[in-house]
């Protein structure tokens, strides 16, 4: 349970997107938008932390004129808008990305780069776009990889063939790659699709919620995390508040501090935001 000192100290509060802050139509609540223009007035400060790249939630920024630095790719950019001031970035060594790109060729399966700004492809992997569940991101084809090895946050690899998207993941792991962190598995939209997505090693969600919080100057303790699913597990581990919405899978609701009456699509997070406000007016 959290005490009433706790909830009138909060300085910051950090939302996941899907599953959490948006509903599955990808929408804010009315009531979280209001809430949230309430708190920021009385010096609350708000971000998202994200799977989702930076072009992809800069328009749901705007939306909640969010200032503060974004964390997104789980963690691999923390950046601000519209200033651009990056706090924390991780890219790919530009061996691996090479390497990705030889093997997916290799193994016909379909590969893309994304980088801070957008989602690069080339023709020979267009197809690519009909296979990725990266929503509202901005897609660049480009005629080759050659130029975009040395900034990417991201590699994705996407394919029918499971042992394929599995092999690749043993070559680009530890003992045949190092310092990266792969993740492969089977699309939740599009059936008989699986992905393999390599980023740098060293980045997460919890570990980037550090970086930004020193560079606010804030307290952890002073922090908010709200979110539902296990992507969000590095940030419930860290000593920040943490808030589960209805909707969250067990593992996240059994590290919260709080978890909401109602779930993201009836705007769940607002029953936390509400109670925020109580205590920060006196009421």
């Amino acid at each position: 349970m959290l005490n009433k000192d706790e909830l009138k100290n909060i300085k910051l509060i950090v939302f996941d997107l899907d599953g959490t802050l948006l509903n599955d139509e990808g929408q804010i609540g009315i009531e979280t938008k209001k809430l949230v223009k309430k708190l920021a007035s009385l010096g609350v400060q708000f971000t998202f932390a994200t799977k989702r790249l930076q072009s992809s939630i800069k328009e749901y920024a705007e939306e909640l004129n969010i200032n503060t630095p974004l964390i997104s790719l789980d963690g691999a950019l923390v950046q601000s808008r519209p200033t651009n001031i990056t706090v924390y970035e991780s890219f790919v060594p530009e061996k691996y990305v090479q390497k990705a790109i030889f093997l997916a060729d290799k193994f016909l399966l379909k590969i893309c780069l994304c980088h801070p700004e957008a989602i690069y492809y080339t023709n020979e992997n267009s197809s690519i776009l009909s296979m990725l569940d990266k929503f509202g991101a901005t897609f660049k084809e480009i005629p080759t990889y050659d130029d975009k090895t040395n900034r990417t946050l991201e590699v994705v690899i996407a394919g029918e063939q499971f042992d394929a998207i599995h092999y690749l993941n043993n070559q680009l792991k530890f003992p045949n790659s190092f310092g990266l962190e792969t993740s492969y598995f089977q699309s939740y939209f599009r059936e008989g699709i699986f992905y393999l997505e390599i980023r740098k090693g060293g980045s997460s969600k919890g570990k980037s919620l550090h970086r930004l919080i020193k560079h606010l100057k804030i307290k952890i303790g002073h922090t908010v995390v709200i979110g539902d699913w296990y992507n969000d597990m590095s940030l419930f581990k860290t000593r920040a508040i943490k808030v589960a919405v209805a909707n969250a899978v067990p593992e996240i609701k059994r590290l919260s501090n709080f978890i909401t009456k109602h779930s993201n699509n009836e705007d769940g997070v607002s029953d936390f935001l509400e109670l925020v406000l109580k205590y920060k007016i006196g009421k």
